[in-house]
């Protein structure tokens, strides 16, 4: 995994501060291979409840995220208890490793 404990810090951090603290956030991706470089952040939030505004607080995490972290591209994936899960959600569940 490509990423500091510094790092994992702050995104941890930040998602419990943004979604409440049950969030949990794995990283899934390019960013798991150690051989790589470069990369976006691929984070997967799961969070226990559904929210009336996960659009808005995720848009709000990834501002946070850049203000800590500097300007690089995150994408992020949300799954509450009402999300369809598509192969992509599916691939991050199974791969991605909880921070």
């Amino acid at each position: 995994m490509r990423l500091s404990a510094q790092t994992r810090n702050v995104i941890r951090d930040t998602a419990r501060e943004v979604f409440g603290p049950a969030a949990k956030v794995r990283l899934f991706g390019s960013r798991l291979d150690d051989t790589a470089r470069g990369g976006d952040l691929d984070l997967l939030v799961i969070l226990p409840a559904s929210l009336d505004d996960s659009r808005r607080k995720t848009l709000t995490f990834v501002a946070r995220l850049q203000r800590q972290l500097g300007d690089q591209s995150i994408d992020v994936l949300l799954v509450d208890p009402l999300t369809q899960l598509q192969p992509v959600h599916q691939q991050a569940l199974r791969e991605g490793i909880p921070l």
